[in-house]
């Protein structure tokens, strides 16, 4: 989770919103990402998004032997991207300011856990405080 939080804080370092990723397969970071729609001008970079591209093309076997962390529950899309290549876990730094897809990945077999981490939720409510209108941009109101 440290390494996804380090995400987070590059992306609000540049400018965007405080979302970050890894993608662990066994005990090594293959992908790292954070949120860079602002940064990007992109639709589909979320932080997991992010962290998936980064890690390259991977053959289903890796994937099925993964953890993704990310700082916020995700959303439909990023919960999609997890479910179409099989990642089996899933630990979530908080799900106070957003609730995303967390019971369609159980409903699939996905391991997930809420660790409600201090520095996550802080960063989230200090974000969506400063910047209500980026926050609703991405997650839409609420």
């Amino acid at each position: 989770m440290k390494a996804a939080i380090e995400e987070a804080e590059t992306g609000v370092r540049e400018g965007g919103i405080p979302i970050g990723s890894v993608l662990v397969h066994r005990t090594r970071i293959i992908g790292r990402g954070h949120n860079r729609r602002i940064q990007k001008n992109s639709v589909i970079l979320h932080g997991e998004m992010d962290a998936l591209e980064n890690a390259g093309r991977q053959p289903a076997s890796v994937y099925r032997e993964c953890v993704i962390y990310t700082t916020l529950s995700p959303c439909a899309m990023c919960s999609g991207a997890i479910l179409l290549y099989g990642i089996p876990k899933l630990v979530i730094g908080e799900n106070q300011a957003f609730r995303g897809e967390e019971d369609l990945l159980r409903s699939h077999g996905v391991l997930v856990e809420v660790v409600q981490d201090p520095a996550c939720i802080r960063m989230m409510s200090n974000f969506i405080r400063a910047n209500p209108k980026l926050w609703n941009e991405d997650i839409g109101e609420i």
